[in-house]
């Protein structure tokens, strides 16, 4: 038996048909009906009546119910599969009363047997109900099919934008938290050069008032000496004993002549060198500054790193933890192998950094192209050295193949760079005495280049670096 309809569908539901008005029309005696119901209906009475209260219709063209039209529309809307299946499995043909126990294939609507032998189906293709009912259920099921499997797509990537956000409030609290101790270790580098010239400068200040404060003792002291050597030859020459005078003229005047021979010394770097303090001050700190900072070339991209990877704080080193995080399905981010990829790809230039792969057993270096699938095993665009098992390895998509590579000394630090323009990708050994060049590929690049680094799970657990280059403070001055 059918479901019991609700309240809603009784009052939209035709009475002849016993389905949702189709083009409802309403007679004078207030009672709606389908169009093609009413007409099939007239067609086997004598008399335009009613179908429900007999009553004589007193127009033969009923007028559309537009009240009952819009909330069928609605009602259909709302429920999109209702004009997919009957609401009764019994209902009776409404021209001729019969058991519906066809169903027409080309119209798709059940039939009674007096409608299949009509002129309007004469051609057609027929079911049985029960065998149409199959049929049609497996056709719906099948069309509901992918509907479902992407109405469950849309389902994962809610989540995936739900676990994006957390990881966004994250990485934001994260990243912040790094930026202040960043710019407090600066901060701190700065209060302390502050502090170093001020010391300087008190310093000097300190020493050159001291030298001040003597030499105005010393003058002082060679001041009264003159004071008292004026005062007493203007005693003498004062005297009335002129004997005595010229007895002692002789020790006066070499006393007089020794004291007015030295002038006092002229002041010389007495002043504060507010030069050495002030001059060039922001690019001297700016210099010293080489011993507290780093630069390095290469930046890998968290955003695209395996969840299995650890990245660094400063974002230059990697190591396999193998503990695969719930973090968001991106497009970026690689879903099976260990790699991660640097934040800035390269579309033309040269291009170097060094990596300290040290003790580790299981890594890779190299670029991957723009392109490059981030998802699956497959990929094109990549050239890269490897190694694994103790042996060394180049690949290149391009290639299509691998060469087994031979080292006179197993490097700790291996050396990748690119020439863009030129086509060229090398790897080196930097510490042995020559540079060792280990591997060069030879090839056209024709879109945007990542550094690219595997870490794998048989690494030993030890971290890959990129290293950091050195920095210069130059000046060099218009000719």
């Amino acid at each position: 038996m059918a479901s019991p309809l609700t309240r809603q569908e009784e009052e939209l539901t035709c009475p002849v048909c016993h389905d949702i008005f189709r083009h409802p029309v309403l007679l004078s005696c207030s009672h709606s009906f389908c169009k093609a119901c009413l007409e099939r209906w007239w067609k086997s009475k004598p008399t335009m009546e009613c179908p429900v209260c007999s009553k004589r219709s007193s127009r033969d063209q009923p007028t559309t119910n537009l009240v009952v039209k819009n909330l069928c529309e609605h009602f259909l809307q709302e429920n999109p599969y209702q004009n997919l299946v009957s609401l009764s499995s019994d209902l009776r043909c409404s021209a001729h009363g019969e058991n519906l126990s066809f169903f027409c294939l080309d119209d798709e609507q059940p039939l009674c047997p007096a409608c299949r032998h009509s002129d309007e189906h004469g051609d057609h293709e027929f079911l049985p109900v029960n065998e149409a009912l199959g049929r049609c259920k497996r056709s719906v099921q099948e069309w509901l099919r992918p509907l479902k499997e992407k109405l469950a797509a849309f389902g994962d990537a809610k989540a995936n934008c739900d676990r994006a956000g957390r990881h966004v409030a994250v990485q934001a609290r994260s990243v912040e938290t790094r930026i202040r101790e960043e710019f407090e270790r600066l901060r701190r580098f700065l209060r302390e050069r502050e502090e170093a010239r001020i010391a300087a400068l008190r310093e000097e200040e300190s020493r050159k008032s001291r030298e001040l404060k003597e030499k105005i003792q010393e003058l002082n002291r060679d001041a009264a000496c003159l004071a008292d050597a004026i005062r007493a030859a203007e005693e003498q020459l004062a005297a009335d004993d002129h004997v005595s005078f010229l007895q002692s003229y002789k020790t006066t005047m070499e006393r007089v002549q020794q004291l007015t021979l030295q002038d006092p010394p002229p002041l010389s770097g007495a002043l504060i060198d507010e030069a050495k303090h002030l001059g060039n001050l922001a690019f001297r700190v700016w210099d010293e500054m080489k011993d507290v900072v780093s630069y390095t070339p290469v930046i890998l991209d968290p955003n695209t790193a395996w969840p299995g990877l650890v990245l660094s704080d400063d974002l230059t080193a990697v190591r396999y933890d193998g503990d695969t995080r719930q973090l968001p399905d991106n497009a970026e981010r690689f879903d099976v192998y260990a790699r991660v990829l640097g934040s800035e790809g390269f579309t033309s230039g040269t291009h170097s950094w060094d990596v300290e792969v040290g003790h580790n057993r299981h890594w890779s270096l190299g670029v991957l192209a723009e392109s490059f699938e981030r998802k699956g095993n497959a990929g094109s665009g990549y050239c890269m050295l490897y190694f694994s098992d103790g042996k060394y390895r180049a690949f290149s998509s391009a290639a299509g193949t691998s060469a087994d590579l031979s080292v006179r000394r197993i490097p700790r630090r291996i050396r990748v760079q690119l020439d863009w323009d030129g086509g060229r990708l090398s790897f080196s050994d930097p510490d042995s005495p020559d540079a060792h060049l280990l591997h060069t590929f030879a090839h056209t690049f024709g879109e945007r280049l990542f550094p690219y680094v595997y870490c794998g799970r048989d690494g030993g657990g030890e971290s890959l670096k990129v290293l950091p280059g050195k920095i210069c403070a130059s000046v060099q001055n218009d000719s």
